[in-house]
């Protein structure tokens, strides 16, 4: 039933915004880029991190060109709990052209099969391969890459818990851009000695692709005020619709589907008393609905999973 009202009274496509909004490429980006280059040398493994919501439009084609790619590689697809299984076949199935070795991790998880799997799978690449300067050395040096906000952090702290029962050696946080360096050695196992160099989140410059940038941006790794809580929530709302995921409407209690944002997020300002107390021109007190925060809240739920596992490329596979 739902189906049927989206295909015949909902959007089929989304407005597109300016595409100046989607440009998000700081100074320290740039900085942390050359750092990189320069680490390579020090470096025995590559390991990419994405979020498993975005494998194909969301990765930073950058990457093949700015980081050397005769060091093994490893892409790590973190999140993994928030796509439906049948997935990881069809997307291991589309990156195996360009990936030996691809790896789904769930960081929050300590049974995580894909993060037991890191170390060995390094080890071998490693011990196999021509490690030029570093051929004589014992111990095992990786450096960690990927666009902000898809669980570096996280990875790095899950493997040091796993290997070496300590806490966080990196700043785990919401916002993008957290780390703003490539740091020294991180110590992540004793037997075999693996060291670890986080990076920080590096974008493309210049983000051509709409759709691309939003769906960044939907799964955070671009600062949700930089583009606009409401024309993310937006675009979230048309990409549920257009692809018949309707688990929002009983998430937010409401009636049907709906393809109008403003009269979403006024429900979801009623359902969680989010409002503001505004003074008119006549100096009185005028209550209106907090449509950001409603924004902020169908954003939340979203990337928490609340929503529905969905990959938010399944059109592309």
């Amino acid at each position: 039933m739902y189906q049927k009202i989206a295909k015949e009274t909902f959007r089929s496509a989304f407005k597109t915004i300016d595409k100046d909004i989607l440009r998000w490429f700081p100074g320290h980006m740039a900085k942390g880029l050359k750092q990189m280059q320069q680490k390579l040398r020090s470096v025995d493994c590559i390991i990419e991190v994405h979020d498993a919501r975005i494998p194909l439009s969301g990765r930073n084609g950058e990457f093949k060109y700015a980081i050397s790619g005769i060091k093994p590689h490893i892409l790590v697809l973190n999140k993994v709990d928030l796509i439906e299984p049948r997935f990881k076949k069809q997307i291991t199935e589309h990156l195996k052209s360009q990936y030996d070795h691809i790896l789904f991790t769930n960081c929050r998880s300590q049974t995580c099969r894909g993060v037991r799997a890191v170390f060995p799978l390094a080890k071998d690449l490693i011990n196999n391969s021509n490690r030029y300067n570093r051929s004589n050395e014992e111990d095992y040096n990786m450096m960690i890459i990927g666009v902000p906000n898809v669980g570096k952090s996280s990875l790095i702290n899950a493997l040091r818990a796993k290997h070496l029962g300590k806490g966080k050696a990196s700043a785990v946080g919401a916002t993008p851009g957290v780390t703003r360096s490539v740091l020294h050695k991180i110590k992540m196992s004793e037997k075999p000695l693996f060291y670890m160099l986080d990076t920080p989140g590096i974008l493309t410059p210049n983000i051509s692709d709409i759709e691309m940038g939003l769906k960044l941006a939907l799964c955070g790794t671009i600062q949700d005020h930089l583009v606009g809580e409401t024309i993310i929530a937006d675009y979230l709302l048309y990409w549920l619709n257009n692809q018949n995921h309707f688990e929002y409407v009983e998430y937010f209690k409401m009636d049907k589907p709906n393809d109008d944002i403003l009269e979403v997020l006024a429900h979801i300002c009623k359902l969680h008393n989010k409002i503001l107390r505004i003074r008119n021109q006549l100096n009185e007190y005028v209550i209106k609905p907090n449509l950001d925060a409603a924004a902020q809240i169908m954003l939340k739920a979203f990337r928490d999973g609340n929503l529905g596992k969905h990959m938010l490329d399944e059109d592309l596979l």
